[in-house]
């Protein structure tokens, strides 16, 4: 087996399509089909089952491709580290975080990492399949929500996330320290949608005290839910560490209590990747960010 083929076959498994795959690797048709035909002669078995102009993955093909991923990603770990070597004040990482979470967390940290290190070149994702990407190597590193249990990943426990009200200062409960999660039910909200991963928490959480969350508007943005607050429109659940490292002066932060809405942050990466010079410095950066905004928002 030689690496042109495995190269065509995880083409051709990524385009599901011999022609389209032929365009990609620059090559005619027939040369791609030839290939793959030689491949398979030399297995013994088919990877692929042809139905009209369409291809399916066999089982034998389904085996091939799972361990052609590592090959190439090992190859790949092997041209990072040696790049690492040649340059180790450089590199680039690309980070997948849930939606939402670019907003809450990343804005100010991402400006003050680039400040810092400008000769790392970093690439934000936001997706709700944060772990899935990371195994399949689309993404280097993600930060997601626990549990994450997986053999094949190194998990980094980065710090517990409490979420607490937001009101207008000119709201009567501006004047509340705190609040049971329960009086939420007959409340004015401004919530994010209910497939954003705060709304789904918190609305787990409501659900578990018997009562669903009835928002009076929705957005996907938090400058709006926040310029919704400051004007009265409703109140908001946040993290509480971005509303107290915000310091709005015209939004008071509550705490909810009977419970604390929480759910713990990790950073995640594979296990058998290259721990280069960019990963390294980034997860120190994210942590030490972290420890800050954490130290801050108790002192204020």
């Amino acid at each position: 087996m030689e690496l042109r083929q495995l190269q065509y076959f995880m083409t051709i498994c990524d385009e599901l399509h011999f022609t389209r795959a032929a365009e990609k690797m620059g090559v005619s048709t027939p040369n791609i089909s030839q290939q793959i035909r030689g491949l398979e002669d030399e297995l013994g078995v088919l990877l692929f089952d042809r139905i009209g102009r369409k291809i399916v993955l066999t089982e034998a093909g389904a085996i091939l491709k799972e361990h052609g991923a590592a090959v190439f990603g090992h190859l790949q770990q092997a041209n990072d580290a040696i790049l690492d070597l040649k340059a180790t004040k450089g590199g680039s990482l690309s980070i997948g975080v849930l939606p939402g979470d670019a907003d809450l967390v990343f804005n100010s940290l991402l400006l003050s990492f680039h400040q810092n290190y400008p000769t790392i070149s970093l690439a934000l994702l936001e997706t709700t399949k944060v772990t899935e990407q990371v195994l399949d190597r689309s993404i280097d590193i993600g930060v997601t929500i626990e549990p994450v249990s997986d053999e094949r990943l190194t998990k980094t426990p980065l710090f517990r996330e409490e979420f607490a009200l937001a009101v207008s200062v000119r709201d009567p409960l501006a004047r509340e320290s705190s609040i049971p999660l329960r009086k939420l039910q007959n409340m004015k909200m401004v919530l994010f949608p209910n497939d954003h991963q705060c709304r789904i928490l918190i609305d787990q959480y409501c659900m578990d005290k018997g009562f669903r969350l009835q928002p009076h508007m929705e957005t996907t943005t938090l400058f709006s839910l926040l310029h919704m607050v400051q004007s009265g429109v409703g109140a908001c659940i946040l993290p509480r560490l971005l509303l107290d490292n915000l310091a709005n002066p015209d939004i008071k932060t509550v705490q909810l209590t009977q419970p604390v809405p929480s759910q713990d942050i990790c950073l995640i990466y594979r296990s058998d990747r290259y721990v280069g010079y960019a990963l390294r410095t980034f997860i120190k950066t994210l942590k030490a960010y972290v420890e800050t905004a954490i130290n801050q928002a108790k002192s204020s």
